[in-house]
């Protein structure tokens, strides 16, 4: 038995079940958990388990995944404000949670907008409405569980949440089942919490732990030393000792790591002191003594519980997924009238093809029918009151390849095109992105593949294509600019990845003559950019030469001289010429 344990300790549980104990011990303090999951029994069990640890009166609500602010945060009660014909303000999901544990499912979804409201709640154990002509605080201390089903190509939570969430676990390899309710061990643990202390060896140790595993946010520090505390008082200590620490990075910093942290002989050797002038120096250094093998022995810990899947990707100096990184969905936010993710209303007129909010119209003309004269059952509504919703939708990104297939060197471009497109379509499957690919040569352009995500078409078409011939510039930027126009059209986003050395030769009516068909090729650049077309130029001469580079200067977009160009190279910089 562990020195200063209760003898009536419950119990060890595994670190799923261990999380929600804590949460229930102290849910202010802890502010949360982040669960990575998927819909199933390991994920209904959990959460059932965690709903037995709650004291009976604790309210559990579910957040929709889309929901409105007058839903969330409160608003006008439509119905009882026209019925009363005054406002009347009804509370919203936040504060009717207040006390309690607000769940939310598939988290990865949710809104900034969203995040930025459960996190301020969570600073301030308050919720503020402000909104329709109404203000209105009320309390709502709550502890927030969210349930993050997204795969690591995924959004991630937004870190505003993710960061006032002390836990973290993962239910891959939870128990179907869990043990039976114990409230009183829980209540035992949140009466004996305020006598909880922590020295400040310990807290030293836990800093040194969640630096050695690249967890640099303070609010984690301090989660994790709220996590220690809650552990103590879990099992009945009244200091918390090596155990409570290592509960801690388990709970708080495992599923944070964002490095592989190093091994106890490699951080000795890093941290190692000058060989000390007395030999007796050191020994009668108690603090250095202790100090070195509590944060060993946390390092050891934080190595053993990593994922395995974490662990792989760790070892081979890859950052894993993590709050605030947006790789993932990929293209341009955009406003629409019909289509996308609902944002709330706004003032307008349905006329104009906007879909109007009926339920907002009324709320924002209830408040006035007294003065508006409203007899029986009546509403008068004017134009002025009418709310039209918001849509944002996430369009589809397309890479559009415009390959220049002409003279001796065209072999040798085909190969890097090939590559590159080889490898951004596999990237599709995680980004969610389109390629299409058209080359020039001889005295036109083809338009070899329409956007697609289909690997073994991509290499067929470009198998096929044969080099050689006049380089028709022109005419290539003429139809990558038609294309990227029809896939704006349709709601996507498009960019350009032109791969040339920019000596042009063939004008756009097919005629030869250097100087007219360079004339004719920087006129196209000049009416890409215009449109603003994202532009990527790489420039494929085997030394840069000055006509690329005026190339994307016309056409406003970046350039790339690949003089030893190869297919990992072009995917590099397409990647980065499009913000990933």
């Amino acid at each position: 038995m562990l020195r200063g344990v209760n003898a009536s300790a419950p119990p060890p549980l595994c670190d799923a079940a261990l999380a929600a104990v804590l949460l229930a011990v102290d849910p202010a303090a802890l502010g949360g958990i982040w669960v990575r999951a998927r819909i199933g029994p390991a994920l209904d069990g959990w959460t059932a388990f965690l709903r037995a640890c709650l004291p009976d009166e604790t309210p559990v609500r579910r957040l929709p995944i889309h929901v409105a602010d007058d839903r969330l945060i409160g608003g006008i009660d439509l119905a009882a404000t026209l019925r009363s014909g005054r406002t009347v303000v009804e509370r919203g999901l936040l504060a009717a949670c207040d006390g309690g544990v607000l769940i939310v499912p598939m988290a990865e979804r949710m809104t900034g907008a969203t995040a930025s409201r459960l996190a301020a709640t969570l600073d301030t154990a308050t919720v503020v409405a402000e909104r329709e002509g109404i203000s209105a605080v009320w309390p709502a201390r709550i502890a927030v569980v969210a349930i993050d089903e997204g795969r690591d190509d995924d959004e991630p939570v937004p870190a505003a949440l993710l960061d006032r969430l002390a836990l973290a676990v993962d239910l891959a390899a939870a128990p179907d089942e869990y043990p039976g309710a114990m409230p009183d061990a829980v209540d035992r643990a949140r009466r004996g919490l305020a006598g909880v202390r922590v020295e400040e060896r310990e807290r030293e140790a836990l800093c040194a732990a969640g630096l050695a595993l690249g967890v640099d946010s303070m609010r984690m520090a301090v989660a994790a030393l709220r996590t220690a505390r809650a552990h103590a008082a879990w099992v009945g200590r009244q200091t918390v000792e090596g155990a409570d620490l290592e509960a801690a990075v388990r709970l708080v910093f495992a599923l944070r790591a964002t490095r592989m942290p190093a091994e106890p002989a490699e951080a000795a050797a890093e941290d190692a002191d000058p060989p000390p002038s007395a030999p007796n120096e050191t020994d009668q250094s108690p603090d250095h003594a202790d100090s070195d093998p509590a944060g060993d022995r946390l390092v050891e810990v934080a190595r053993a519980v990593l994922p395995p899947d974490l662990l792989a990707r760790l070892a081979a100096g890859l950052v894993p997924r993590r709050p605030g990184n947006t790789a993932g969905r990929r293209g341009e936010g955009a406003a629409s009238r019909r289509r996308g993710r609902p944002l709330g209303s706004v003032p307008g007129d349905p006329r104009r093809g906007d879909r109007l909010n009926l339920a907002d119209t009324l709320r924002a003309a209830a408040p006035w029918q007294r003065l508006r004269g409203r007899q029986g059952a009546a509403v008068i509504v004017r134009p002025e009151d009418f709310r039209v919703v918001r849509y944002r939708h996430r369009s589809e990104s397309v890479t559009v390849f415009v390959v220049d297939a002409s003279g001796s060197s065209a072999l040798h471009r085909l190969a890097e095109a090939k590559g590159a497109v080889e490898l951004l379509l596999a990237e599709c499957y995680v980004r969610r992105d389109q390629v299409a690919l058209l080359a020039f040569r001889g005295e036109a352009a083809d338009l070899l593949l329409p956007p697609t995500r289909s690997l073994v078409r991509a290499k067929r078409m470009l198998a096929g294509l044969p080099g050689g011939g006049g380089t028709p510039l022109a005419s290539g930027l003429d139809m990558a600019a038609g294309l990227a126009r029809a896939i704006r059209r349709e709601g996507r986003s498009p960019s350009l990845v032109v791969l040339t050395d920019g000596r042009a030769n063939i004008g756009r009516d097919g005629a030869p003559g250097r100087e007219s068909a360079s004339r004719d090729a920087t006129d196209a650049a000049r009416r890409i950019a215009g449109e603003s077309l994202p532009a990527l130029v790489l420039d494929t001469s085997p030394r840069p030469r000055p006509e690329a580079a005026d190339l994307a200067r016309a056409m406003a977009g970046l350039y790339l001289p690949l003089p030893q160009a190869d297919a990992a190279a072009v995917s590099r910089a397409v990647i980065a010429a499009r913000g990933g």
